[in-house]
């Protein structure tokens, strides 16, 4: 489904991305685990066509997603506060994305009440503009909005992050209820969650792909120990 070759970024003379090749298929819940500086958003940037890259190409269904837009047809994200709108409402919010899918405002709302187990009381209904929400709720808000629309990919960078126990553990749940007709990338500093519910890792250490492996090859014991500190 998504397919990078020779990919480089460079900023000021410092390389933060080099990837040979690296193929993501649908269906796949791939994790991207790595420490601060490894080229975790970086590369979500660029897959999203956010930035523009030094060298190489990032294909979507075999398109260059730098040449075409089509890709944003099935491609939705949450990377951080900035894809919300906070002088809106949280259903306004909603209706926005929703009208983008050419969903009406009913047909949109319907689909975001099926999470109220998430937003626990919190979030539709109480008049509060995103901008004055706790980072979880925006948080909570940016996640949800990312599925309207029903799209085929869909990355998240650091989606527990900001959020409570148990909402990260319905967040879980909602991946691997999702999951199978969706390619989800998602990036963590959390490795209990990514080891749970990702069916791939892919690590990355300054830049570069240090390790790719299927969830079944690794166990969480030794996904702790590589980042262990000698």
């Amino acid at each position: 489904m998504l397919t990078i070759n020779n990919l480089r970024k460079v900023y000021n003379r410092t390389e933060v991305l080099n990837i040979p090749e690296l193929t993501f298929e649908k269906g796949e819940i791939i994790g991207i685990v790595g420490n601060n500086g490894a080229g975790k958003t970086t590369l979500f940037s660029a897959i999203l066509d956010l930035i523009q890259v030094s060298a190489g190409t990032i294909t979507s269904k075999g398109n260059d997603v730098s040449q075409t837009e089509d890709w944003k047809k099935y491609t939705a994200a949450f990377l951080d506060e900035g894809f919300l709108i906070g002088f809106l409402r949280p259903e306004e919010y909603f209706e926005f994305v929703g009208k983008l899918h050419n969903l009406t405002d009913s047909t949109t709302l319907e689909f975001v009440q099926q999470f109220e187990s998430i937003f626990n009381g919190e979030i539709l209904g109480k008049k509060k503009y995103i901008r004055d929400l706790s980072k979880g709720n925006q948080k909570k808000v940016g996640l949800i909005s990312a599925l309207i629309g029903d799209p085929e990919l869909v990355i998240w960078d650091e989606p527990f992050s900001n959020l409570d126990p148990s909402t990260q553990l319905r967040v879980r749940g909602l991946i691997e209820d999702y999951s199978a007709n969706k390619t989800f990338l998602i990036s963590s500093h959390d490795l209990n969650h990514i080891a749970e519910v990702c069916t791939r890792i892919v690590i990355l250490d300054h830049g570069k792909i240090v390790k790719d492996v299927l969830r079944s090859e690794i166990s969480k014991e030794a996904l702790v120990a590589f980042f262990t500190p000698a």
